[in-house]
């Protein structure tokens, strides 16, 4: 009788149940684009205290283009545009046509989301997940999305996120999420509409920090700092453009004899006749700030080339300059109206370096550890929720350093 009760005891601390309780949460918060040096601005209170009793990066690169949607998707993938497809915010595919951000339609359609989110791995091994407003959510990825999640809504203040963030932790422990995605916009609309060193930036940092700290003070309120990592990312940086840094793509190219399917500071370019030499003869050399290469030929450290959905011509302006076009259409920026700030740059500026921080019963205390691409957070949260991960270009080991070492005490 001895033997079998030992026998039953080893089969239950074996038991997917029990693997599910001893695996940890996380917490994952996208404050879209906040600068890495932005959480040395004097507004960033409780960002520094949540990264001085865990781990903060130099800097996060993000993936080319360092714009939203693309950067948002890569993290929570571990792969790059080019490989899960979502290679621009806005971008043609053959089949499904034109998606735009605002196209709730297309949003919402799974063909245009490649790769596996953590969301849809949590799903798939058992464990729940909830988003709120994460670029890719509303679509089922492979059938799949998470049990709770929201459409876009711009307008719903952070407090009522910030609740549902917290509710949905309170959940009995059969039943919450082991992983949890939230979304905030302040910081990359200030720096939009103002520049990166404005004032207004600092009042943007100071609302998202506060929400920051009312999470990890209701965390704390719920029991749950043992079991909770929270992981806080951003996109993207952002650099400060002006009128004088402009480059007129018409001034070069007649605009009427191209699709330009986004265009600033990246411009996606189709030759409508298909002549793409005539296109590069126009724009090659056209501008000392304005880099343009064929598809196949865009730096190879980019990982920006095989994806059909990449348009034949990529023109790439250089850091704070901004391309333009008169008689703006939908997507284009109009002669005269660059002010404030961009990104979408080259990912290795520091302009464009992104947000990390981590905390939480699986994360070190204490470090700084350098520059890191966006692509590993995929790997390293599947480790934190003890998850089997979907094949990525990221690499666990490549931000194994951020993880508490086996034995070391809770903080």
């Amino acid at each position: 009788m001895r033997l079998l009760s030992i026998l039953c005891g080893v089969l239950l601390l074996a038991s997917p149940a029990s693997a599910q309780r001893s695996a940890q949460r996380v917490l994952l918060i996208g404050l879209d684009g906040f600068r890495a040096d932005y959480l040395d601005r004097p507004a960033a209170v409780q960002l520094r205290a949540l990264a001085a009793r865990g781990v903060r990066a130099e800097r996060m690169i993000p993936t080319f283009p360092s714009k939203t949607f693309p950067n948002h998707y890569s993290i929570v993938t571990g792969l790059f545009p080019e490989h899960h497809g979502i290679v621009a915010n806005a971008m043609r595919d053959s089949v499904l046509g034109l998606f735009r951000l605002s196209d709730r339609a297309a949003v919402q359609t799974s063909a245009w989301w490649g790769g596996e989110p953590i969301w849809v791995t949590a799903e798939r091994q058992g464990r729940r997940a909830a988003t709120y407003f994460w670029p890719g959510s509303e679509a089922a990825i492979g059938g799949v999305r998470p049990s709770w999640w929201y459409p876009y809504d711009g307008d719903r203040p952070n407090a009522e996120r910030e609740r549902q963030v917290l509710e949905w932790l309170a959940l009995p422990a059969d039943s919450a999420p082991g992983f949890i995605a939230l979304y905030f916009s302040d910081t990359d609309d200030a720096g939009h509409r103002h520049g990166p060193a404005a004032p207004q930036v600092d009042s943007a940092i100071a609302r998202v920090d506060s929400a920051v700290g009312r999470l990890v003070a209701g965390i704390a309120r719920l029991g749950l700092s043992d079991q909770v990592n929270i992981i806080i990312v951003a996109d993207h940086g952002m650099a400060a453009v002006a009128p004088e840094r402009t480059i007129v793509l018409d001034d070069h190219l007649d605009p009427t004899t191209v699709e330009i399917v986004d265009l600033n500071p990246v411009a996606m370019i189709t030759p409508r006749d298909g002549d793409v030499s005539r296109v590069m003869r126009a724009l090659q050399g056209a501008h000392p700030r304005l880099q343009v290469y064929r598809r196949e030929t865009i730096p190879a450290r980019y990982r920006f080339r095989s994806h059909p959905r990449i348009t034949p011509i990529v023109a790439i302006a250089d850091d704070g300059w901004s391309i333009v076009a008169r008689g703006a259409r939908s997507r284009e920026v109009a002669v005269g109206s660059v002010r404030g700030g961009a990104h979408g740059y080259d990912p290795q500026l520091a302009s464009m370096g992104a947000l990390f921080i981590a905390a939480g019963p699986g994360i070190a205390q204490g470090r700084t550890i350098s520059a890191f691409q966006n692509i590993h957070i995929y790997p390293l949260m599947a480790e934190l929720m003890r998850l089997q991960p979907a094949p990525t270009d990221g690499a666990l080991d490549s931000v194994r350093t951020i993880l508490r070492t086996r034995g070391a005490s809770s903080p």
